[in-house]
């Protein structure tokens, strides 16, 4: 099971394109469950939640697959702080405690659906990668406003996010919806490539029907499977 990180360059605008495009390998695998991350803004209410104007956008390079595939918590995670580690001497603001430190990123976001992965592993041995992938994004939560605003603390930059596929993927993680899931599915768990129609002016999704167990009846996306006006965000690709 190979979970992976979309990365950070959500920011990046240096194409003109708000960050779009900017996975990299090896998120870019169709494969892999790529992670993007999300702000919970410390509490434990989802409603508050958005997604980090860092965490990096698809169509990937050359393959144009849609990912990340899903996005979890990943600002301000405070995990454990092994002795000597470089970061802690580089970034002591961020140490929490003697044995703590906090981090932000969509690598911080990745452990988190790693471990939702091995609780599924736990609960049913004989799960396939292909079928963990597909009930993981099967059962993300998908209610998310149309865009957010995040502004840098530090620069005072406004980034604007729009919570298209190509940022949020199929949804924010549910574990425990994921783990009461019992659909059975057969077959590959591949994300779609993105591809344009100049004719209508629009992207569409190719690869989402047939053996990839992922899409089947668009459950995955909810009706985020027909892509809308895209290149109103992203330009013609």
């Amino acid at each position: 099971m190979v979970v992976v990180s979309a990365g950070n360059g959500g920011r990046n605008n240096s194409q003109g394109i708000q960050g779009y495009g900017t996975i990299t390998a090896p998120g870019n695998d169709p494969y892999v469950i790529t992670v993007g991350a999300v702000n919970t803004k410390g509490t434990t209410d989802r409603g508050n939640d958005v997604i980090t104007s860092y965490s990096s956008k698809s169509p990937t390079t050359f393959h144009h697959c849609a990912k990340p595939d899903i996005v979890a918590p990943g600002n301000k995670i405070v995990s454990t702080l092994p002795a000597g580690l470089t970061l802690s001497k580089e970034f002591p603001q961020n140490q929490v405690s003697p044995d703590c430190f906090s981090l932000s990123g969509t690598s911080m976001a990745t452990p988190v659906v790693s471990s939702a992965a091995a609780l599924m592993l736990q609960q049913n041995p004989s799960l396939t990668p292909d079928q963990i992938k597909a009930r993981l994004m099967r059962t993300a939560t998908k209610k998310f406003p149309q865009f957010s605003v995040n502004v840098d603390p530090d620069t005072n930059i406004p980034y604007t996010s729009y919570y298209d596929i190509f940022t949020v993927g199929a949804g924010y993680l549910d574990i425990r919806a994921a783990m009461n899931d019992t659909t059975v599915s057969t077959g590959y768990a591949l994300s779609p490539t993105a591809i344009w129609n100049p004719t209508k002016g629009q992207i569409y999704l190719s690869g989402v029907d047939g053996q990839n167990v992922v899409c089947g009846a668009n459950v995955v996306w909810g009706n985020g499977a027909s892509v809308s006006d895209m290149t109103q965000i992203v330009g013609e690709p």
